[in-house]
């Protein structure tokens, strides 16, 4: 076993491995970038060595530093998490040659099934499905416009060396082809520093599972089951679960099958992950292989009963696997949700900025949080947007489901939009509970986007019952702080809450163990633990437990449930009856002006002064953490000035060109 591993990685990743090398007695080196030096990661680890600039490309993606940081702090094994260089041959290569184990595929494996086109063509060679396309790296748009008409639409671009999302693209016509080649391609040489791009059949409506693999080096092979990773966002996985409500006993062993002979045909070794997509009719193609640890790995954990990144650890150390394919077993079920830096409300763009409040729910045996954060830690705009993961599990999917939704519901998080009513919504989804799932399935629900004000709810009165009782103790608080009475316990208490535009009148009883509440026809008892500040009310309402995310506004609240996000104003009805009268300030107009919708660089601009442009065209590409967003004309207008150049740092709803 090693007495000393640097961890090539920053962020949940980074904290997740140190973990395990904590509890094997194993002693830990963190490198960190001019953006990472306060970074958790650095906190957990024993030695931290500095590696560079903010930007990846010179910190986390310099090879030689990382390489001669091991070699100077004594660590025998790195191991590289997921993304920067953990599917890098040449950095595997350059470990090797100082004598330092990567903790990972040996170099030939990570340069067969890093380079997607290559391992597409090993796929074939060893019996795996595969889908049909075009395997060769195609030089330029044009080419890339001629191969696309001849599959036929709608195809999907990818970086060949890509991971994560990046560097791919749905086209379903010429003009897309076109577009997308070079967005592509500039995005891959940004993430990995590798531009091809190669073509394939995009089929539509497939689910997206992946097998796990584990092999030694002394010959032993074996899949851990598969999970299910179909809930996507620009091709990004944002829920996972182990195993697949979709895959029978039958069709989990034929792709674990392929998949092991996969990882056979080039001598793998460590963790690894074969992707597939399945259509309908559980027809399973080979998507490509990841020589690296996934980051929904927890569920399979969870329902393995294993820790896969201690037997990489153990396997990179030349230790066999302690067990065979025949006792491996899969009990209960496990859900991972990925808490994202981003706005849901605006087009998932990033969110930047420091974590004012940083409360996760409490684990235990079937809760798990994988974080890289803590209160008062900085969301940098210069690497990928993810705070943490959430795990839950159970005896069965809906237990797993139904304690998802709570811990989530109990997340807070303050400084940074984030993707958390989004996350709760989606698992609350009748679709999603049913199972019917695919890879277009956020794109065919949310066509419009996501507006967490009107997610379909149980009782939303319950916010309104809720915001009163938060109302009701900050009242009583306040008396006691001026030394004035708060009024008898079991005084009735009359309001007018107003929510979404409409006003619900409400009575509250205080009594001297809960609150009694009626809405309308509705009656709520709540009773639960919050004080003036909390970030989150828990408690039960009706005998039943019950979270929901507090943020004061102002007067109003904003309360969170389900996924439900409501801001509610409670007044007392003479208040109500005078704010009725109140004038509604109109918003400025902000329709003359291209603003930018996220912090980022800006890479281009496609207009200059005094150009008339068409709705739909380019306007401007802006990158953030590690993504280019393309913005366009939303209508026919002229350039009347651009406020800002090509290099330029951009904040949120900055100005970059004004229109006439």
């Amino acid at each position: 076993m090693f007495n000393k591993i640097l961890v090539a990685n920053r962020g949940e990743i980074a904290c997740r491995i140190m973990r395990t090398c904590q509890r094997l007695g194993i002693r830990t080196v963190a490198v960190y970038s001019d953006a990472d030096a306060d970074a958790l990661h650095v906190r957990m680890a024993d030695e931290a060595v500095h590696v560079g600039g903010a930007a990846s490309a010179q910190s986390y993606l310099q090879a030689e530093r990382i390489a001669t940081a091991a070699k100077a702090t004594g660590a025998e094994a790195v191991h590289p998490g997921f993304g920067f260089l953990a599917e890098n041959a040449a950095f595997a290569g350059l470990l090797a040659s100082y004598g330092i184990v990567f903790v990972g595929p040996p170099v030939g494996a990570i340069a067969a099934m890093g380079d997607k086109i290559e391992s597409k063509k090993l796929a074939i060679a060893a019996g795996v499905s595969t889908v049909p396309g075009h395997t060769e790296s195609i030089p330029d748009a044009e080419q890339a416009a001629r191969i696309a008409a001849g599959i036929g639409y709608p195809v999907m671009l990818k970086a060949s060396a890509g991971g994560g999302g990046k560097g791919m693209r749905v086209a379903w016509s010429e003009a897309d082809v076109r577009e997308g080649f070079r967005a592509a391609s500039s995005e891959a040489r940004s993430s990995f520093g590798d531009d091809r791009v190669f073509i394939e059949k995009f089929i539509e409506e497939p689910r997206h599972i992946e097998i796990q693999v584990l092999a030694d080096g002394h010959g032993n092979v074996v899949y851990l089951g598969e999970r299910e990773c179909s809930i996507q966002r620009r091709h990004q996985k944002v829920i996972e679960e182990a195993p697949s409500s979709f895959i029978d006993a039958d069709t989990r062993r034929a792709m674990g099958e392929q998949a092991v002979a996969l990882a056979r045909a080039v001598d793998y070794v460590s963790a690894g992950t074969v992707e597939f997509i399945v259509d309908r009719d559980k027809r399973f193609y080979f998507l490509e292989m990841n020589t690296r640890l996934q980051v929904e790995h927890p569920v399979t954990e969870y329902v393995t009963g294993l820790d896969i990144v201690e037997l990489m650890i153990r396997v990179g150390a030349g230790e066999k696997l302690p067990f065979s394919q025949d006792e491996v077993k899969l009990e209960g079920w496990a859900i991972e949700a990925r808490v994202y830096a981003e706005d849901p409300a605006r087009n998932f763009m990033p969110s930047t900025g420091r974590l004012s409040v940083y409360r996760p729910p409490g684990e235990s045996r079937h809760v798990r949080v994988d974080a890289g954060v803590y209160e008062g830690a900085e969301i940098s705009m210069y690497y990928d947007p993810m705070i943490a993961k959430l795990i839950a599990g159970g005896a069965d999917r809906e237990e797993a489901r139904r304690r998802l939704i709570d811990a989530l519901d109990a997340y807070a998080i303050r400084g940074v939009q984030h993707n958390i009513p989004f996350l709760t919504a989606l698992l609350a989804h009748p679709d999603f509970a049913a199972g019917n799932i695919s890879t277009a399935f956020i794109e065919q629900n949310y066509p419009q986007g996501f507006d967490p004000a009107r997610v379909p709810h149980h009782a939303p009165t319950l916010l309104v019952a809720v915001a009163a009782v938060l109302t009701r103790i900050v009242e009583q608080s306040d008396a006691q702080i001026s030394g004035q009475s708060a009024g008898p316990r079991k005084l009735n208490t009359h309001y007018v809450a107003r929510a979404n535009g409409d006003e619900y009148p409400l009575t509250l009883q205080s009594l001297d163990t809960h609150f009694e509440i009626e809405v309308g026809d509705q009656a709520y008892r709540i009773e639960g633990r919050w004080r003036p500040g909390s970030p989150a009310f828990v408690g039960h309402v009706n005998a039943k437990p019950f979270n929901v995310q507090i943020e004061r506004r102002g007067l109003a609240w904003r309360l969170s449930h389900h996924g439900l996000v409501w801001t509610v104003q409670v007044l007392r009805p003479r208040a109500a009856e005078l704010m009725r009268l109140m004038p509604v300030k109109a918003p400025p107009d902000l329709s003359r002006f291209l603003l930018s919708p996220m912090p980022g660089l800006l890479l281009s601009l496609a207009v200059g002064e005094g150009e008339e442009v068409k709705a739909g065209q380019e306007l401007a590409v802006v990158e953030a953490m590690k993504m280019e967003n393309v913005l366009r004309a939303t209508q026919d207008a002229t350039i009347a000035k651009l406020h800002a150049r090509p290099g330029d740092n951009l904040e949120v709803d900055q100005a970059i060109i004004e229109f006439t």
